[in-house]
């Protein structure tokens, strides 16, 4: 048996019905999650392990960059993304998964103490031809610090479940 995780970062065990599905996804909806707080701490130790860049690890070394001071990983900020995205509605969705990420842009530093918001904008959707159980939604996602400065940006497209058999008929 596995234990129990505790910490802030554990996920609810998922429901048996999801919550959100094809369906609930309309073009033009947008929802924002959020704020979370980025810490020095995690900006160091996500760099540490995955991105050892001194523009991560340092901040004298960071301050002479041409970002002027420590700064979180792009990667870190597309991670904190997901989280954002898995809290928000994914976790408690019918998701299938994606075909992978269109792009994404990194606009802006996110420093230790900014506070991150994630607004999700449906930009279309459709029924899979191959499989009409299943539609596609693209979104775009956009990232902005505390205040409103867009700090990333990215479109991708997931894969959901649609509500019942019969509407995929």
């Amino acid at each position: 048996m596995v234990p129990a995780a505790t910490d802030r970062h554990s996920t609810p065990p998922a429901q048996t019905v999801p919550k959100h599905y094809f369906e609930d996804f309309t073009p033009g909806r947008v929802d924002e999650f959020g704020p979370r707080l980025v810490t020095r701490e995690e900006i160091v130790a996500f760099a540490a392990e995955f991105d050892p860049q001194p523009v991560h690890l340092d901040e004298e070394a960071a301050r002479a960059t041409m970002l002027g001071g420590l700064s979180a990983s792009g990667w870190h900020t597309c991670a904190i993304g997901m989280r954002m995205i898995a809290d928000g509605f994914m976790a408690d969705s019918a998701s299938m998964g994606s075909p992978g990420i269109e792009e994404v842009r990194w606009q802006r530093p996110v420093r230790p103490g900014d506070h991150l918001t994630l607004r999700c904008t449906v930009l279309e959707t459709r029924v899979m031809k191959s499989r009409p159980a299943w539609g596609l939604v693209r979104f775009r996602f956009e990232i902005l610090n505390q205040a409103g400065d867009c700090v990333m940006t990215q479109t991708n497209v997931n894969m959901f479940g649609r509500r019942t058999h019969e509407a995929a008929s």
